[in-house]
């Protein structure tokens, strides 16, 4: 895809959700969307191959919430860096702290911000249980935000230890989560959160998601999150 057919794509898909991009970003997003296509061919990053669907599903998916995020952002479970280098490229006021388990990814991260000549972004090789206890990290984020890594459960006993009192975690989901937001409440709340938004929108016509708020209202007990597995095993209900 060319640049300017890339550059109308996205300004569509942009207007539909009524977001502003600065000409600056398209060109880092395009730079990143050729990145991530030639990363591919070697190795697994995203089972999405086709253009339209990595501006839809990638970019537009991660940059809806560009408007609700401020201050130190970390991104959990990020993978090829979604949804938090797209929200850093439309938003560059933000500190990002990217966090994947998977090292070929992190290396994938780390080349792309170096493309497309990104600053006060942090990509991290490490599982978010044990980052969780480093002073440096725990309990330090005005934002933790997560798209589509685990179930509500077990996804929160990640978020929530990172976020400050009176920060967010901002959770990306299918339309199918609802049921995943009662089960989590018992977790959220013995966390320190608390439900403050559940939005459904519409990233394009046919394209339903879920928006989850959880404001962090007070001190996440030491013992969390739990070792390695045991938030995914044995969410807390």
């Amino acid at each position: 895809m060319e640049y300017l057919k890339f550059k109308d794509t996205v300004t569509d898909y942009a207007n539909f959700n009524k977001l502003n991009i600065e000409e600056d970003a398209y060109k880092k997003l395009y730079k990143y969307m050729i990145n991530l296509i030639e990363w591919n061919q070697k190795i697994n990053l995203t089972a999405i191959k086709d253009e339209k669907e990595i501006i839809l599903k990638h970019f537009i998916d991660s940059i809806i919430i560009k408007d609700k995020i401020y201050g130190k952002v970390l991104d959990i479970g990020s993978g090829a860096g979604f949804p938090g280098i797209p929200l850093k490229i439309v938003n560059n006021d933000i500190e990002l702290v990217s966090v994947d388990s998977v090292n070929k990814k992190i290396k994938f991260q780390l080349d792309t911000i170096s493309k497309i000549d990104m600053q006060n972004i942090e990509c991290i090789h490490s599982r978010a249980e044990e980052l969780a206890m480093n002073i440096k990290y725990r309990e330090e984020f005005d934002f933790v935000i997560s798209r589509a890594v685990a179930n509500l459960s077990t996804l929160v006993e990640y978020m929530i230890p990172f976020t400050k009192i009176g920060g967010k975690c901002i959770c990306l989901k299918g339309p199918n989560c609802l049921e995943e937001i009662e089960s989590a409440k018992k977790a959220i709340s013995i966390l320190g959160g608390n439900v403050q938004e559940v939005e459904n929108y519409k990233i394009s016509q046919d394209n339903e998601r879920i928006l989850i708020i959880i404001e962090k209202i007070k001190h996440t007990p030491k013992i969390y999150p739990r070792k390695q597995g045991k938030p995914s095993k044995e969410p807390i209900m």
